[in-house]
């Protein structure tokens, strides 16, 4: 299994149908998941709006809350919470909570929630500790020492301007003020000519062959390539580095959350019984006779 990154959720109808039945059970259990630091910030029509149902609806709303300041988002989502406890009242006041469509969209995101709660508490018991820097000494015991050298180069156009280049070095000039002076390379002129570290496989085969054959602080004839005529300059040599655990760290633990997450899925569909009702099963194909025995359906020959 890959590392993966987790992927967004968006906001959606029946998100909100979600949220909206969260807030009614709140409101019909005061009790419910009320603690002591999760103070009352509001109160509609005796109702009490609590800091973990702006929390709560801030998670539901993701990336649909507009832009705004720390203060002004507080407002919005206790308006909001306010909003959908008003609706919700008068809703119940309508007996919508008594039709057959509203109580098998509750029973649907009932389900949901209940799938997404449990598969949060399997992630989070999966990362640990000792699991990450497991995967973490898998992967990089996995990576291959790659050769890669840090150089500077001076593009030009034509091969007479990188000879002269090549003159004005001999003659002592600086490669690194040379560079911001002529190169026609917009990514590297103004450090210098500087490319930092390369890999082989990061360079235009003409300027790694000729690169990787060089000494540090060695400066070669032009070099064609298909972007031009190179003066390369080799600064250094090295085998790459791994990147540390923390660099990686982010990656690492959304990969364990996810690989623990589609093993439980995985393992549950092994043990259940699904059932196709929306098309005709399929016939098993009949297992092949034993030699010498008769095919199905024919009697054994008499002897």
């Amino acid at each position: 299994m890959k590392l993966l990154s987790f992927f967004a959720r968006p906001a959606s109808a029946g998100a909100s149908l979600a949220a909206c039945a969260v807030v009614a059970a709140l409101a019909a259990s005061p009790a419910l998941l009320r603690a002591e630091d999760d103070p009352v910030v509001a109160r509609v029509n005796g109702t009490d709006v609590r800091q973990s149902d702006l929390a709560m609806a801030e998670e539901d709303l993701g990336s649909n809350i507009p832009q705004m300041t720390p203060e002004a988002k507080r407002e919005y989502l206790i308006t909001f919470v306010g909003d959908m406890l008003l609706v919700a009242k008068a809703a119940e006041a309508k007996k919508v909570a008594d039709t057959n469509e509203f109580k098998q969209k509750l029973a649907y995101n009932r389900t949901k929630l209940l799938m997404e709660t449990y598969l949060q508490s399997e992630a989070k018991a999966a990362v640990t500790d000792a699991e990450l820097r497991k995967v973490y000494d898998e992967a990089i015991g996995q990576m291959k020492s790659e050769p890669e050298v840090r150089a500077r180069h001076i593009l030009v156009e034509t091969e007479d301007e990188a000879k002269a280049i090549v003159d004005q070095l001999k003659g002592g000039a600086d490669f690194a003020a040379l560079a911001k002076e002529k190169s026609k390379d917009p990514g590297s002129a103004q450090n210098g000519g500087d490319l930092d570290f390369m890999g082989k496989s990061e360079l235009v085969p003409e300027f790694a062959e000729v690169a990787f054959k060089m000494y540090p602080g060695q400066t070669s004839n032009p070099v064609k390539t298909q972007f031009g005529w190179h003066v390369i300059k080799l600064e250094e040599k090295r085998n790459r580095q791994p990147p540390t655990f923390e660099q990686l760290k982010d990656r690492i633990e959304a990969f364990v959350a996810r690989k623990a997450q589609t093993e439980l899925v995985t393992q549950l569909r092994e043990s259940a019984k699904v059932e196709r009702l929306d098309k005709p099963a399929t016939p098993a194909t009949p297992a092949p006779a034993a030699p010498g025995a008769p095919a199905p359906g024919n009697p054994p020959a008499k002897k």
